[in-house]
């Protein structure tokens, strides 16, 4: 019985993607639910596990572009996995390798052979081993030569933790590496004149793109900044910091704070919880806020909803869910949708100052830099105190000067003395 892969629906807006990656190779056995492909689309990029198992044959390669229900494998499920009684493996024969003498240059061809065959087929005629997905690629990581292992699993079979337990085990009690084993796993030298490389930009970056260009082109950006003292919050973080770990299982961070603050900046400022469509002004009357995570595939922006509703262990939780969720590629379309704002904290890359981009068509986003200490003037003295900057982008169509100031402000100042959050003051 055969059992086709197609691409599931991810959204009304989703149509097609790009299959980034394929995690398994054409012919290998897949076991049930063991993560297969990647796909890459304009929203997010997602992670497909296999719904049954057996032997995969891969219609698409990577980087092809793939429609929502187009077949992009079948999975036979008649075969059975590798070193069962009810399939057994057919042995293998290799032709001894000749060591290559140091003095002799090996040709490229010998060079660009895989190490897997090396590492999975036994080393004398008519004997060969059969190992699981997760066994195979502990050995190419590895570098064990497995046809020397006598495997503890089932019928022989060598298993990732006997793989795992030579690699960890003293040079001198290791298989030894054949030399052929060693120059085929070395790498070929990239010839002079590769001054530049290309490839191909991916759906998300595309949509990123298009939507910053679209925020500028579309909304009169305009950018207010300020300066807070972040020493009462980090004396409260120290304060406390253990027995919130201790009741909550989670660290109390900064983000939890300004999302509380910007929450209670919204409540203070309507005008700033609103947004444009067409000829009207839509105001919000739910506090569902965008906090900006950085992935290898782009910027993601997952919402925490109802945050005046939550507590700091909540905002925590969720933020460091959805954080999680992003850079795996496991977030979901409705998690990046909703939000009335926006907060990006570029401090933990080391900004000092910047003018982000509204997260159009949300009218305004807050921008968070790094924590320095500095020289401040307090009460007639000079004194160092640990300083951030704020910059509040805001689509100046809707939102007057004093709005922002206004807003950005009562931001400083629930952060520069938090009980105000307690009391919303």
């Amino acid at each position: 019985m055969a059992t086709e892969v197609t691409i599931p629906a991810m959204g009304e807006s989703i149509s097609s993607g790009i299959l980034a990656v394929w995690h398994v190779k054409d012919g290998d056995y897949v076991e049930k639910d063991q993560p297969i492909y990647e796909l890459e689309t304009d929203k997010i990029t997602s992670e497909a596990n296999a719904e049954v198992a057996g032997v995969i044959s891969l219609k698409v390669t990577v980087d092809d572009e793939v429609d929502i229900g187009q077949v992009v494998a079948i999975i036979d499920e008649s075969v059975s996995a590798p070193g069962s009684s009810a399939a057994p493996v057919t042995p293998v024969a290799t032709a001894p390798v000749s060591p290559v003498p140091v003095t002799q240059v090996a040709p490229v061809a010998a060079l660009t052979e895989p190490v897997a065959d090396v590492i999975t087929v036994g080393a004398s005629a008519g004997t060969a081993q059969s190992l699981s997905p997760a066994a195979r690629k502990a050995a190419q990581e590895t570098g064990v030569n497995t046809s020397n292992i006598a495997g503890s699993g089932k019928d022989g079979r060598v298993t990732k933790s006997d793989i795992l337990a030579v690699a960890a085990a003293p040079a001198a009690v290791a298989a030894p590496v054949p030399v052929a084993a060693t120059l085929e796993a070395a790498p070929v030298a990239v010839g002079p004149g590769a001054r530049e490389t290309r490839k191909k930009m991916s759906p998300l970056r595309r949509k990123i793109a298009e939507r910053l260009v679209a925020a500028t082109q579309e909304c009169a950006l305009l950018t207010t900044f300020n300066e807070v003292d972040m020493s009462s919050v980090m004396k409260l973080r120290k304060q406390h910091q253990e027995k919130f770990v201790e009741r909550h299982g989670i660290k109390l961070g900064f983000m939890s704070f300004f999302t509380k603050a910007v929450t209670h900046a919204l409540q203070a400022v309507p005008a700033v919880n609103a947004r444009i469509e067409g000829n009207e002004v839509v105001t919000q009357h739910f506090y569902d806020i965008g906090v900006a995570v950085g992935t290898d595939k782009g910027l993601m922006v997952p919402t925490i909803r109802d945050c005046d509703q939550k507590g700091f262990a909540e905002i925590e939780q969720d933020i460091l869910g959805y954080a999680k969720a992003a850079r795996e590629g496991k977030i979901q379309m409705n998690d990046l949708e909703g939000g009335v704002f926006t907060i990006s904290n570029g401090g933990i890359y080391g900004s000092m100052l910047s003018t982000p981009i509204i997260n159009y068509p949300q009218p305004a986003i807050l921008g968070l830099h790094n924590i320095t200490e500095r020289a401040v003037v307090v009460n007639g003295e000079i004194v160092i105190r640990p300083m951030m900057y704020l910059a509040l982008s805001y689509d100046h169509r809707l939102i007057d000067g004093k709005e922002a100031v206004t807003f950005l402000n009562k931001i400083k100042d629930a952060i520069e003395d938090p009980s105000r959050l307690l009391f919303g003051i």
